[in-house]
């Protein structure tokens, strides 16, 4: 059997900056990569800020008009971004959405949603704040793009 390079192997991080981009296209359902820090770089996400902005930002936006449409959203093993999955709708509407979610998590007041043993396997590892952290450096970033081009940045291996 051959081996083929995945997708997100052919994209230089060398290059990569914070940013919304479209990972992949398989027929209705686009891969959208959230990405929060530059890889390699040194400024990664705690785990904690990571494992908690997935619980606020997978509620928010389950629980969005958007919600059935959403497949998966989780981390990155590299703790620089997401992964956000969804059918069916444009991107620009995704990118809106993706701001939506960070306004709410900066807005959240309350316990952190899925905080107890019986509905995580890692309970004690989550912090409100330190999702706000992150969603409020993301959303910056996300402000400062047009929403319109969503495309990776061009480097060697691209």
């Amino acid at each position: 059997m051959e081996i083929q390079r995945i997708t997100s192997f052919s994209i230089d991080h060398n290059v990569l900056v914070p940013g919304f981009y479209i990972s992949r296209v398989d027929g209705n359902i686009v891969t959208y990569d959230l990405r929060t820090c530059r890889p390699n770089a040194g400024d990664y996400m705690t785990n904690s800020a990571m494992h908690s902005v997935e619980h606020l930002f997978a509620t928010y936006i389950r629980n969005s008009e958007m919600g059935p449409d959403v497949v998966y959203f989780g981390p990155m093993g590299c703790q620089t971004g997401f992964y956000l999955l969804v059918k069916d709708r444009p991107a620009e509407e995704v990118f809106a959405m993706t701001k939506t979610v960070l306004r709410q998590i900066l807005a959240h007041d309350g316990p952190m949603f899925g905080a107890s043993a019986a509905e995580c396997g890692n309970y004690r590892n989550l912090s409100v704040e330190a999702a706000k952290v992150e969603a409020e450096r993301y959303l910056a970033v996300l402000e400062q793009l047009d929403g319109r081009d969503f495309s990776y940045p061009k480097g060697e291996n691209t």
